[in-house]
């Protein structure tokens, strides 16, 4: 398989994106540092803007969720937004707020699991904690990331002589009781709490009385590869969905003057259901549209205009076709990696997308001569769900739903083709032009 010099590269851009990502707070201190480079002014919520055409802007909301725009050259009544949404978050474990306890002498963490992770991949492997830790200043509470790189944490997996039938069953892990990880001695738990506070006090350089709170998520400290006879494929963790972020982000940066306002939303909690301040299901979009429409001095009517003149792709990872598993495929939908974008399809609106913004999404494939692929869930399964029909009903535009494909989605190391992601950014670098 032939894979371009700068398709490699671009895939290479990707895998160490999602290495100084391990946390969604990450991920938006990531695309912030990329944004500044190229010339974006952060504009903050609580202050007024002023937008100029042809400007580049982006705001954040709580720290986990990003909105990048580069003001459109055309009245926006008539132009709309050329908008791509995807999720900072990944499913996984997180820390409880009392997490350290001893058991036996050993100093074990207490998680909880977020969202749908495949439980069984995240035993074995060089766990560390990444996220944000709430301090104390002279100057009062400020967020501050934190990211311990060498690996702390371990869920080793019970030895075969005492699960018999692992190979056979499968290893089930009950969710209170089977997954609490281990990092260290403790005689007990007070000293357990001190050894994980004084440990996360050392890495950001304060007191261990000045922590107050936190958001911790544990990581995979392996980093991202290439892989296959020809090197075609990458793996990592959190390719769901920082690889969407990552497509969006790109195609942003190479959008000069164009003619609609280009939008590129990156929202956390997307895989427990948005429903919140920072997820796709809150504010943060129509609050940003909102603005931009005021800025530009857009009558009620002339908004709606701009909002039917509009075009919403979602962007989140599709189903590669897995040949050990053929049954659990729909027939004539099995999408293959490396063959390009997918357009996902359901008759329930678990995907957004209809004929006409499927149509709308093959044109863009076209022009930027990129293959592309459809897929529809098999029909008695229950079909996972996207931004895209959140996004939709809340903003009232066109929407379709894409994504690359990939294997083991919601596995602790995930795997997809270097050629798609080279496909997806030439895509949305087409829809941010049109």
């Amino acid at each position: 398989m032939q894979v371009s010099i700068e398709a490699r590269q671009q895939a290479q851009a990707l895998l160490e994106f999602i290495d100084r990502s391990p946390s969604p707070w990450h991920a938006v201190e990531t695309v912030s540092a990329q944004l500044k480079a190229h010339g974006f002014i952060h504009l903050h919520e609580n202050e007024a803007w002023q937008c100029q055409a042809g400007g580049k802007y982006f705001v954040v909301r709580d720290g986990g969720s990003i909105i990048a725009f580069v003001a459109g050259q055309q009245a926006m009544a008539d132009s709309g937004f050329r908008i791509v949404g995807a999720h900072t978050d990944s499913p996984g474990l997180r820390l409880k707020p009392k997490a350290a306890y001893s058991t036996e002498g050993l100093a074990q963490l207490g998680v909880e699991v977020y969202g749908g992770p495949i439980l069984a991949t995240f035993t074995d492997r060089d766990l560390s904690l990444a996220g944000r830790v709430i301090i104390r200043t002279a100057q009062g509470m400020e967020a501050r990331l934190v990211r311990l790189d060498q690996p702390v944490a371990r869920l080793p997996n019970l030895a075969i002589h005492m699960n018999r039938e692992v190979n056979e069953k499968g290893l089930a892990l009950n969710k209170q009781t089977g997954l609490p990880l281990i990092f260290g001695h403790a005689a007990n738990t007070d000293s357990a709490r001190q050894l994980l506070t004084e440990t996360l006090a050392g890495k950001l350089a304060v007191p261990a009385q000045a922590i107050i709170s936190w958001d911790l998520a544990l990581y995979d400290t392996q980093t991202g590869s290439f892989w296959g006879i020809e090197q075609e494929f990458i793996a990592n963790s959190q390719l769901d969905n920082l690889a969407s972020c990552h497509a969006a982000l790109e195609a942003l940066l190479s959008t000069e003057t164009p003619q609609a306002t280009a939008i590129c939303a990156l929202f956390d909690h997307e895989e427990v259901g948005s429903e919140s301040a920072t997820g796709a299901g809150g504010s943060f979009l129509l609050d940003v549209i909102e603005r931009l429409c005021h800025a530009s001095g857009l009558s009620p009517e002339d908004k709606l205009r701009s909002f039917a003149n509009s075009f919403f792709i979602s962007a989140d990872m599709a189903h590669a076709f897995h040949p050990n598993h053929a049954g659990s495929y729909e027939p004539c939908h099995h999408v293959q990696i490396n063959h390009g974008p997918v357009i996902k399809t359901n008759a329930n609106q678990r995907y957004s997308t209809n004929a006409v913004t499927a149509a709308r999404f093959i044109q863009l494939c076209e022009q930027a001569q990129v293959p592309h692929q459809q897929y529809a869930h098999r029909t008695d399964l229950g079909c996972g769900s996207t931004i895209g029909p959140i996004m939709a009903a809340q903003l009232g535009i066109a929407t379709a739903d894409v994504g690359n494909p990939m294997w083991a989605m919601h596995s602790i190391r995930e795997s997809a083709g270097v050629l798609d992601h080279s496909y997806m950014i030439a895509t949305l670098q087409q829809h941010y032009a049109s």
